[in-house]
């Protein structure tokens, strides 16, 4: 294995133990804290401390991994993750866990910002999408994997939290085999005016590109978090929204390289505006088949198969929008944008289930895939030359 291939090997081994981490822990304290007779609110209130660490933590990232280069970030990163785990069962407590949370979303954040923006640099335009899919593949395998963990709490609370520790503790011991590198140095860093002139430009530049990964926030958030109270409200029963949450995960997976390859080939957008096409009619059949829990199942799979590669088709658009030396802002924003779909995504799905009970909940997914797919078709393309006659011009 020569010297780039493992490089990227390691990275994208991370990002699955952080999909690992991700996905145990949604499940295993939703369980621990129903157990305990926490309300449901409260319990979803916990769970949003991940997605506030990310937009915290946002705005302070850029300049460590500018002065101090893309392995530092992600050591520290894997190292907040590795002690919050740890640090689970020394007290089980609401806000000591939320506080927990919070720091894995910090660290999370570090882990996936330094390695996403390390992915996009070296990666040649021509095995982008490629890459960044394989990446989105790794973090979703992981994030499928994790659930898995959450029965151990049968056998001791703790033990959950002692493997996924140890795994992460692993993975993140390979990245001091990694030599440092840095991103392109030729933007000032030294004032606030200048940060916010920077993230104003890279907005101008990627704005459409930042689309897809919040409306997959969005998505993944509503669909995990409000979709199993809808699908009991009208009448399935819990291992059936088990299976469909599952089949929509599995299309996700299976589908990332296959449409990565064919973004490179066919060019991202042109992907972007026929998945998201096909995610708003794979939702709409949905919302006529919720009595058909086969048909169902099927829409899903076929949803996940097209939108499960939101998030890492729109960093690649992404890339392609954004000059080199704003890579990091780029990918910097792109997490903020998922975070805010993925804050947002439960509320308006909650506040849709109350009060809208005559309309599917799936007509919420399916107008805001719709809404994506029009901004794409519209400015994707003027976009694009635009950033073209910039990069001219200067």
């Amino acid at each position: 294995m020569n010297k780039e291939n493992r490089r990227f090997s390691i990275l994208i081994s991370i990002v699955a133990i952080s999909g690992f981490s991700q996905g145990m822990l949604l499940p295993l304290i939703a369980i621990i804290f129903e157990n305990e007779g926490i309300s449901s609110s409260l319990n979803g209130l916990n769970a949003t401390g991940l997605y506030i660490g990310i937009l915290l933590i946002s705005p302070f990232m850029e300049y460590p991994l500018r002065k101090y280069g893309y392995k530092p970030i992600i050591i520290l990163g894997g190292l907040l993750v590795v002690l919050s785990l740890i640090l689970f069962p020394v007290w089980k407590s609401f806000w000591f866990w939320f506080v927990l949370r919070l720091l894995i979303g910090i660290g999370d954040h570090a882990l996936h910002f330094g390695t996403q923006t390390w992915i996009t640099t070296f990666s040649p335009e021509h095995k982008r999408g490629r890459n960044i899919s394989l990446y989105g593949l790794f973090f979703g395998v992981g994030f499928a994997v994790g659930p898995m963990m959450a029965p151990l709490v049968k056998v001791n609370e703790a033990l959950p939290f002692i493997v996924s520790s140890i795994l992460c503790l692993i993975a993140w011991l390979f990245v001091f085999t990694l030599k440092n590198d840095f991103p392109e140095q030729t933007v000032e860093m030294n004032s606030l005016k200048e940060t916010l002139k920077r993230f104003r430009k890279a907005a101008k530049y990627g704005w459409v590109a930042f689309l897809p990964p919040l409306g997959y926030g969005f998505l993944e958030a509503s669909l995990n978090g409000s979709f199993p109270i809808y699908g009991l409200r009208i009448g399935l029963e819990v291992s059936s929204v088990s299976i469909l949450l599952t089949s929509f995960a599995i299309g996700a997976v299976v589908f990332q390289l296959p449409l990565g390859i064919l973004s490179d080939k066919y060019g991202r957008r042109n992907i972007l505006m026929i998945i998201l096409f096909a995610g708003f009619l794979s939702f709409t059949a949905a919302s006529f088949l919720e009595e058909m829990m086969i048909g169902l199942t099927i829409c899903l799979f076929i949803a996940g198969m097209v939108v499960g590669s939101t998030f890492s088709l729109g960093i690649s658009y992404m890339t392609d929008l954004m000059p080199k030396n704003l890579l990091p802002t780029g990918n910097l924003l792109c997490g903020v944008a998922f975070s805010i779909g993925s804050l947002v995504g439960p509320y308006i799905g909650g506040v849709f289930i109350q009060y809208f009970h005559s309309i599917s909940f799936f007509h919420i997914i399916s107008m805001m895939l719709l809404i994506l797919f029009l901004i794409v078709v519209m400015f994707g393309q003027k976009q694009i030359l635009t950033n073209k006659e910039s990069s001219f011009n200067s």
